[in-house]
């Protein structure tokens, strides 16, 4: 699998902003600054999701701190779950990962994705069958599909191959070696699968790749098996910006 993804140039870049929870936050009782967002949250709808291309790695944080910012100063919208930007590892990615409850925030949630988002609905998670430790890398995988049978088709696949448990937990090997949760969400127009993936750190999936993710193993076997399924690649991100309801 390559470490190529489709991205979004953002429309325009923020300003730099310090990182931390700025004077302007108005909800400190109602939300977390700088956190991840719990991606199996329950009443969680809609998921606006973009990864944009800064160019370099100050673009890249002008652009996170300066999104978090806006977020974090600005009237809060109703409906409104998460907002977090994480940085790519690669220097130049920033990904918008925004989540809305589900019932009648349909109107704030077209107006956030406007600006590029792509709207998905969580579907299923590999998980791991121990305790579960704080992630400190998010790596999304993404797939371009024909509809939604195919999607349903490549998710379900790998949950039934793995057995529902996240490789590289504890429970599917004698250590454990850095894999925490897979987070399946499906498009609402059924073109694309999106993974959400929690790790340890950035080298603990690096070792996965190496291994477990390579071409003529097991899981791509699968996954070109699944007809209506391309395979776009992975990124990896770390350190998150935003807002995060308590």
């Amino acid at each position: 699998m390559t470490s190529e993804t489709d991205t979004r140039q953002a429309a325009h870049t923020p300003t730099t902003a310090p990182s931390g929870t700025p004077a302007g936050f108005q909800d400190p009782d109602r939300f977390r600054a700088d956190t991840l967002p719990d991606v199996r949250r329950a009443g969680v709808g809609t998921v606006l999701i973009s990864e944009w291309d800064a160019g370099s790695p100050e673009r890249q944080q002008a652009m996170a701190e300066g999104a978090a910012r806006a977020v974090q100063s600005a009237p809060l919208p109703d409906g409104l779950v998460s907002q977090v930007f994480l940085t790519g590892t690669d220097g130049r990615t920033v990904l918008a990962f925004g989540q809305w409850e589900d019932g009648p925030a349909g109107a704030a949630q077209r107006a956030v994705g406007a600006g590029g988002a792509r709207g998905y609905r969580y579907y299923r998670s590999l998980l791991p069958q121990g305790g579960q430790p704080e992630p400190g890398c998010v790596v999304t995988v993404s797939f371009e599909t024909t509809g939604h049978e195919a999607a349903r088709q490549l998710v379900d696949g790998l949950l039934d191959m793995m057995g529902g448990v996240q490789p590289g937990s504890a429970e599917t090997s004698r250590t454990g070696s850095g894999g925490i949760s897979s987070n399946f969400h499906i498009s609402e127009g059924g073109t694309r699968v999106f993974n959400y993936s929690e790790w340890t750190d950035e080298a603990a999936h690096q070792r996965m790749v190496e291994t477990s993710l390579q071409q003529g193993g097991a899981v791509m076997n699968l996954i070109e098996s699944i007809p209506g399924v391309t395979p776009l690649g992975f990124k990896r991100y770390v350190t998150p910006r935003g807002l995060v309801r308590r």
